[in-house]
């Protein structure tokens, strides 16, 4: 890519959170944010593309005067910070909530339900904040899920018996059900802990990315995405200048047109950022 070229014509800059716009502390750098705000007085927009919660990424979106639709918990859920307008949401069919709700209880498994504003357990549940690793997601006790079965984006169950969450997976399945996208899991921090997230099929951050360019009426050429994990390949592909922090893993490396020299931790975002400002003569 002849990269002043292709940076000049660049309208609209797509930014992962967790190990690339964010350092260990979850803060955004301070010169990322300066830089940013002189793109911003160019004609710039800017958004962010992550797997977490709307809850979790609006105060950054505020540090950084986002105008622009934020892509939440991976194209499930896209808000605009600025005005409180829902641009998309992607929840799971109530029906489909209240059979795992059903089987949950069944098989003794802790459940909770993920909304755009919080992640709502009950009393019974109390044990999933310290287990889940939602970054910066709020967690609100309720008295029952029943009354609280609309707009579900989400739902996470986890046990220590990996049987129990692997039959609720295969309950949740074709032909017993239908467009849903399941991710079973275990991770280190959850020690024997298994995991089950549930939603509904369709949504990525690649889809948000393509919905917030037809918005915007900007092209894939005037599109830049900067990540560092695999769930960001889908961003790339809808993507013009396709840019990887130096902590990204492999595969987004090779995917990208740009790779910085900086990590996450040291604002490598500011590093492609001062090339776009440059570019553009600013």
């Amino acid at each position: 890519m002849n990269n002043t070229e292709d940076l000049k014509k660049l309208k609209f800059i797509v930014f992962d959170l967790d190990g690339t716009l964010l350092n260990y502390q979850n803060e955004v750098g301070k010169e990322s944010i300066k830089l940013v705000h002189k793109l911003e007085n160019l004609g710039m927009r800017f958004t962010f593309a992550t797997g977490r919660l709307y809850s979790a990424v609006a105060a950054h979106a505020r540090t950084m005067n986002i105008r622009t639709p934020l892509i939440t918990l991976d194209g499930s859920y896209i808000k605009n910070q600025k005005t409180d307008d829902i641009f998309f949401e992607s929840c799971v069919p109530e029906k489909y909530t209240r059979k795992a709700l059903k089987l949950a209880d069944e098989y003794l498994v802790q459940v909770a339900l993920c909304h755009a504003d919080a992640i709502l357990i009950t009393e019974y549940n109390t044990m999933i904040p310290q287990l889940l690793n939602k970054f910066g997601a709020r967690y609100k006790e309720v008295r029952s899920y029943k009354e609280n079965i609309e707009n579900t984006l989400e739902i996470v169950m986890t046990s220590d018996y990996k049987d129990s969450i692997k039959k609720i997976e295969k309950a949740m399945s074709f032909p017993s059900c239908f467009g849903l996208r399941k991710n079973f899991y275990k991770t280190k921090e959850s020690g024997k802990n298994y995991f089950l997230e549930i939603r509904k099929k369709g949504a990525s951050k690649g889809t948000g990315l393509k919905r917030l360019k037809k918005y915007l009426g900007v092209s894939t050429s005037e599109t830049a995405a900067i990540g560092d994990w695999y769930n960001d390949r889908e961003l790339f592909e809808e993507s013009g200048v396709k840019v990887a922090v130096a902590n990204a893993v492999p595969e987004i490396k090779r995917m990208a047109d740009i790779v910085t020299e900086r990590n996450n931790d040291q604002d490598g975002v500011a590093e492609f950022l001062e090339m776009v400002l440059k570019a553009k003569g600013g």
